[in-house]
């Protein structure tokens, strides 16, 4: 199993892709629509499958239906998506890379901001995989064979950083049983919203897809909703508006970070999903909103970098860190708050 830590997102679109169409056997038993479709379509999880159904993706003769409707004999079950189908193949491409270190068994990729990990609907190219896929040849995959070549987690979009690469199966199957078992040691920087009122805590909170907006997610209280989530965080420095945050993570849940800070109360800093790029805290005028104006076009994006990883290498066994520096807007919107707080 491995996990992944800030996915990208797929724009909206009005029309729907029918990827499968299955007629139920005239002898087919009775048999609740997950644990059918279970059955019959590959590298498909049941949550996923349950989330489907209950976004009516999946519909029986032409009609939503509740996950425990069962199956019957000449049932016409679809299953539709905004994205159309298409093939697994990735392109190789030669794009850069900042690798800062190799060997005969992983890499470690500093990805920029604005480059997907993964090619998607919208981002078939340019991904940080089609630049894998030319720089490896026979990368290993994983997820029975899902098309994700060498890749043992990744970020968002927009967020910048370290990323690790497995160059062989068994590299791949080490470094995710570290991600399954949360011994990876992972670092982010973020800069948030206000100043949290405990300088060092513990946020803990289940992660799922918000019911107004699938693109979000949203932090529940504890239940059957979401998936468990662990995020430990330091402050690091305030400027008396927004603070440089560390976080640890314990569990690699999707937007894990951003969602955590947001039910915090302190969004992250030109974070446009999530709502940091508003002036949250301090007056929304005057030559302050024109400096925060300024910091928002220097970042345009969420100010969250991956900073460092540590986790034991495949073949020496042995625990190795690496750091990254942050990257040049990340640098500049510091060194501005830096400037403002000195002028108060």
């Amino acid at each position: 199993m491995v996990e992944y830590t800030e996915t990208e997102s797929i724009e909206d679109s009005d029309e729907l892709y029918e990827h499968h169409r299955i007629v139920v056997d005239k002898g087919q038993a009775l048999l609740r629509v997950d644990k059918f479709l279970m059955d019959r379509l590959p590298n498909v999880t049941r949550n996923k499958l349950q989330e489907a159904i209950r976004s009516e993706s999946v519909q029986v003769n032409e009609k939503p239906v509740k996950v425990s409707y069962k199956v019957k004999p000449f049932d016409v079950i679809t299953v539709t998506l905004a994205e159309p189908p298409r093939d697994t193949d990735v392109v190789p491409e030669n794009i850069p890379l900042n690798i800062l270190y190799e060997d005969g068994e992983l890499l470690l990729v500093n990805k920029p901001a604005g480059m997907v990990v993964h090619p998607a609907y919208n981002n078939w190219n340019g991904t940080l995989v089609n630049a894998l896929t030319y720089h490896l040849q026979n990368l290993p995959t994983h997820r029975n064979g899902e098309g994700r070549p060498g890749l043992v987690h990744r970020i968002d979009k927009d967020t910048s950083g370290l990323l690790v690469i497995a160059k062989t199966d068994y590299s791949m199957a080490y470094l995710a049983k570290q991600f399954f078992d949360h011994s990876i040691e992972r670092t982010y920087y973020a800069l948030v919203w206000g100043v949290p009122k405990e300088k060092q805590g513990t946020i803990v909170g289940r992660i799922g897809r918000s019911v107004k907006d699938r693109k979000v997610m949203a932090v529940y209280p504890d239940g059957d909703y979401g998936k468990h989530a662990v995020t430990h965080y330091k402050v690091l420095r305030s400027f008396k508006f927004v603070s440089l945050v560390q976080c640890n993570l314990e569990t690699g849940r999707t937007h894990q970070i951003r969602a955590h800070m947001k039910h915090l109360g302190h969004a992250l800093f030109s974070d446009s999903t999530y709502g940091g790029d508003k002036i949250l805290y301090g007056s929304p005028n005057g030559t302050y909103k024109s400096f925060v104006e300024n910091a928002f076009k220097l970042m345009p994006r969420q100010a969250l970098h991956a900073k460092s990883l540590g986790f034991l290498h495949p073949s020496t066994k042995e625990f190795m860190q690496f750091d990254s520096e942050l990257p040049e807007d990340f640098k500049s919107v510091l060194e501005k708050w830096e400037l403002y707080e000195e002028s108060l």
